[in-house]
């Protein structure tokens, strides 16, 4: 697959996904066969206003990660001028816009998916990251705000020169019920030129086949499929598949080399529920994780366990 003039080694992404998407997470991933990785979504208003240490967090990344995105969120297009200019995206293959995100914290400034109310916003923030720098820009999108418009928003982001569209299949007032509109999806691949990487509901290796069949989508980006299973990864590209609890311990040590053992303790809880969901003994190590009071006693815990 092909993004502007860069050349991606498979058709399969990591999504941004808020609060998972650690530079840890990133790296076994990235191993495991994502072809692209993203940060979580970063405020183009935070890197203006310098707030360095906590999007600094947000924005480490490893050897590991081949094709890195970064996803940075605003609607105003000052801020995503300074934004793509800012050093600390230098690093970084692609620049990604969040217009999808359904929080209502989000929704409120006017930023994410209140985006797509606004097409003619819309626009302006694209132009405003392409005519500052030179990495593709790209766009996440959904399928609107409460109504259904996929089409027209991904053509005016097209024509506001938007290297690739991400879909995903729910519109804001759907958050993340029922099902991923993959139908939807595909009136959207068949709108536009720019390739389309399709988002929602895929969790498995045969969801993988069918997202693409049923939409005819040039990529495919896992976001909630991927948690606690990263091996999905290796199931789709054909790669090895790893040990859970090894791909756990390393998550970890991945961290370890950013974080403190603290922040990691307090943060990674919610990791530790996703690896542990529906596993043997499962419910006993999410406790005892849970009521770890250091890094080195949840390791122990995870050493010990059974997954």
């Amino acid at each position: 697959m092909k993004i502007k003039d860069l050349e991606i080694k498979n058709d399969v992404f990591l999504a941004p996904i808020a609060g998972f998407s650690d530079v840890g997470f990133r790296s076994i991933c990235a191993q495991l066969g994502a072809g692209i990785t993203y940060t979580e979504m970063a405020s183009a208003k935070g890197l203006y206003y310098n707030h360095a240490e906590k999007t600094a967090e947000l924005l480490n990344v490893t050897d590991n990660e081949k094709i890195k995105a970064v996803q940075i969120f605003g609607s105003e297009p000052f801020f995503i001028t300074y934004a793509v200019q800012n050093e600390m995206l230098s690093k970084f293959d692609i620049v990604d816009i969040n217009m999808g995100c359904p929080v209502p914290k989000i929704v409120k400034n006017n930023e994410g998916s209140a985006l797509m109310n606004n097409i003619p916003l819309a626009q302006e923030v694209v132009k405003a990251a392409k005519n500052f720098t030179n990495k593709p820009v790209t766009v996440k999108m959904r399928l609107g705000f409460n109504e259904i418009i996929a089409v027209d928003f991904a053509k005016a982001m097209e024509d506001a020169g938007a290297d690739a569209i991400t879909v995903h299949g729910r519109t804001r007032k759907e958050m993340y019920m029922g099902h991923s509109h993959w139908d939807e999806i595909a009136k959207v691949v068949n709108a536009v030129k720019i390739p389309v990487i399709a988002n929602g509901d895929v969790c498995s290796k045969q969801d993988y086949l069918d997202i693409k069949e049923q939409t005819g989508a040039a990529g495919v980006m896992i976001a909630r499929g991927a948690l606690g299973n990263p091996n999905v990864f290796a199931q789709i590209t054909g790669n090895p598949e790893r040990p859970l609890k090894e791909l756990i311990l390393e998550h970890i040590k991945t961290m370890r080399l950013f974080h403190s053992d603290k922040y990691i303790n307090s943060n990674f809880k919610k990791h530790i529920a996703c690896y542990y969901k529906g596993k043997r003994g499962g419910k006993e190590v999410k406790a005892k994780a849970f009521e770890s009071s250091s890094l080195d006693e949840m390791i122990k815990i995870i050493e010990d366990s059974e997954i």
